[in-house]
Formats: structure tokens, C-alpha cells, sequence
């Protein structure tokens, strides 16, 4: 049986070239780069190099760039360390209701510790409109923060406008880009963004390996205490093999978007208009073209997600049903209901998240595939065959 991996969003295959990259830092090339000695110098030149390549991909100066362990830690730490570092000016901060729980959950914490968090709603296909950035924002709001792209829906938000409002308000602006790097260009300073938050494994590098830019000037605590890497502000020796992997991998990732969103969108538009189409009682979660080029989010009427999850899995296709990081939670995603769906659609939703190693012959087999499941799935429904 043929394997057809269709649940990039969660995580992406490390690819050849980036593994490649990697090899000689596991055996040869494995000094700690904290030593003097020539097997760290050789280790410390590589994690520059990396740096390098992570602050080309986002138009930033490399000196702003800092590696971490995930996408969460950057997350985490962007929004605690800016607000530890600004609360004497103010314990006020904006997010939006479809955050990853990353986001969520810092600010929740960050609630418990007498903070004020305002989360802002979105509109049916996901977007924040600066309108209601502007009314929420208040004289002691010192963190705006919002997604730059959806996990879930793929909605891409209008950042740079965003982050202009956060700014003419004398604010901090911070976006998880997780699930916008190689789909989105970036250019940091162009978009006013102060900080940023990425994971490797999102892009073809491995797991465990992230990164945060910070700004030039904007002061952030440190969440940990330990040794001086990172410039002292991220102790902890540094994983080398995984960060010279992320940087390799930005570097595919972002040299030729146009040409990489080009050929993504044109199979995503094919599996949702074909489902769309040729399956009765669905419709598209997100935004029709405001997406990411590989974010295909599908609501059945009358079907249980993990059942046609678990259908597509028998017939060799990885897909899900949301976020990877609540996969294991009963309740419907925070980020259905918040476009406004109704509990009994949110729990029927699919997501199909497509790479450039995606096929249009697997894109075909997955419409037939899906057809035939839901057309199974609802022969069982009593809600469908009462309808």
C-alpha cells in the first residue's frame, strides 16, 4: 500500500540536502562551542553560519537572532520576556481568540500574575481586523501579539498593519511565524515586526530546534538562568548538528517562494475544489485565498473527525483534524468555534497540509478516497439519515 503524507502542519520529513548539512556535526565536527580549543571554534563558526542564514531568511541582522529549543520556547519566552521587561510601563496585552495554545497559555500564565490579556475575535474566515486592534488598544498595553499565519485554517493575517497600529501606540510587536516560514516572505524590519518565532521542524529540519529574532534595542528577560550562550540570554549547551540543520533548511525554504507557492497552491485549490465539489454538505474552513499555499481545512456535515481520520489512516493517508499539539483532547478546536462554527461542525473538520513532495495524482487519490469514507461514515450517521 502506497503512503501519502498529508499532515506537513504537523511536523515535515527532514529532506537530504539538510541532513546532508548535518552529518559532519554528530561525529567529526562535535566540540562544545563554548571551548576555546579548535574543535569549539570549528562548532561556533557553524552555529554562525546558521545564524546567518536565519537572519538573511527574515531581513534581519544576525546579532537579532537567537536559537531555542521550539517554536514554543520562542513563543514563551518572546511574550513572558517583553512582558517582565515592560511591566512598569504597563500589564496590558493583545492576542487573538486562534492562537496556538502556545500563545494561549503563556498569556493565561501570565493572567495568574496579575497581567490584563484582551483576545481579540476574528472574523468568519479567521482574520483579525486592525480596527478592533485599534479600539482594544489602552495607555498601559505593552505587547501586541498576533500569528502570522494560522496552524489550523492557514488564514495569513495582515501583520504589517497590525504591527503599525501596535507601534503608533508605543508597543511591542511579536508574531508566531511557525507555520509561515517558506510561504510568506518576510522582511522584519519592513513589516515592524520586534519579534519573531519559528521552528525548524515546520520547514524540513529536525525536531527540537527553534529560534527567536528580537529586534535591535528591544529588551527582553531571560527565562532561564545557566551559562553565557546565546549572548547569556539562552543558556544551555547548544544543540550544533540540529542548528546547522535549521539553517540550511531556511535557506531552501525561503529561496524561491514565489515558485514553491505557485506549484502549492495550485494542488490545494485542486483538493478543495474537487471536495467541495464532488462531496455534498462541506465547506471550506479559513479564507478562500488569504491562505497558506499548502492549507487545505474541510468541515463535513455529519461525520466525527477521529473516524474519518482513522479511515484515511487505513488507507495509507496521514492526515488531521487540527492542531497536532491538541490531538488528544474530545473538545472541538478553539479555532473552529471562534469563525463560528457550531460544536457538531468543528468535531467533522479535516486538515490537509500539503509540501512541494505532494503529487497530483496523490491529491486525486485522496478526493476518491474521501468520497467513498464519508459516503460510508454517513450511512452509519443517525443525525444524517434523519435529516
Amino acid at each position: 500500500m502506497n503512503r501519502i503524507y498529508m499532515d506537513n502542519a504537523a511536523t515535515t520529513r527532514v529532506t537530504e540536502p539538510v541532513m546532508e548539512a548535518m552529518a559532519p556535526y554528530f561525529c567529526e565536527i562535535y566540540g562544545n562551542p563554548s571551548s576555546v580549543h579548535s574543535y569549539g571554534r570549528e562548532s561556533r563558526k557553524a552555529i554562525e553560519t546558521a545564524r546567518r542564514q536565519v537572519a538573511q531568511a527574515l531581513g534581519a541582522q544576525a546579532g537579532e537572532i537567537y536559537f531555542t529549543g521550539c517554536g514554543t520556547e520562542s513563543d514563551n519566552w518572546a511574550i513572558r520576556g517583553a512582558a517582565y521587561a515592560r511591566k512598569s510601563k504597563g500589564r496590558h496585552i493583545i492576542t487573538s481568540q486562534i492562537e496556538h495554545h502556545a500563545v494561549l497559555h503563556t498569556c493565561a500564565q501570565l493572567e495568574k500574575e496579575g497581567f490584563e490579556v484582551t483576545y481579540l475575535p476574528v472574523d468568519e474566515y479567521g482574520i483579525v481586523h486592525p480596527d478592533s486592534l485599534e479600539k482594544a488598544m489602552r495607555d498601559d498595553t505593552v505587547l501586541v501579539t498576533i500569528m502570522a499565519a494560522n496552524n489550523e485554517i492557514g488564514t495569513i493575517q495582515p501583520i504589517e498593519e497590525l504591527a503599525k497600529i501596535a507601534h503608533s501606540h508605543g508597543c511591542l510587536f511579536h508574531t508566531d511565524a511557525v507555520q509561515a516560514i517558506g510561504s510568506i516572505p518576510f522582511d522584519v524590519n519592513a513589516m515592524g515586526i520586534d519579534m519573531l518565532s519559528l521552528s525548524g521542524h515546520k520547514f524540513h529540519s529536525p525536531k527540537g530546534i527553534g529560534a527567536l529574532y528580537v529586534k535591535n534595542g528591544v529588551k527582553i528577560e531571560r527565562l532561564m538562568q545557566g551559562g553565557a550562550q546565546e549572548r547569556t540570554q539562552r543558556p544551555g549547551t547548544e544543540n550544533l548538528a540540529s542548528i546547522v540543520g535549521l539553517g540550511k533548511a531556511i535557506e531552501l525554504a525561503t529561496q524561491d517562494i514565489p515558485s514553491h507557492n505557485a506549484a502549492l497552491c495550485a494542488l490545494r485549490d485542486r483538493l478543495i475544489d474537487r471536495i467541495l465539489t464532488e462531496i455534498p454538505e462541506t465547506r471550506l474552513n479559513g479564507h478562500r485565498s488569504q491562505r497558506l499555499p499548502g492549507n487545505v481545512n474541510i468541515s463535513f456535515r455529519y461525520i466525527e473527525g477521529e473516524s474519518l481520520l482513522l479511515s484515511l489512516d487505513i488507507k495509507g493517508i496521514a492526515a488531521s483534524s487540527g492542531s497536532a499539539c491538541t490531538s488528544g483532547s474530545l473538545d472541538p478546536s478553539h479555532v473552529l468555534l471562534a469563525i463560528g462554527l457550531p460544536h457538531e461542525i468543528a468535531h467533522g473538520s479535516l486538515r490537509l497540509s500539503l509540501s512541494e513532495e505532494n503529487t497530483l495524482e496523490e491529491a486525486d487519490f485522496v478526493v476518491e478516497s474521501l468520497k467513498q469514507i464519508v459516503d460510508r461514515l454517513r450511512a452509519m450517521s443517525p443525525l444524517y439519515n434523519a435529516k
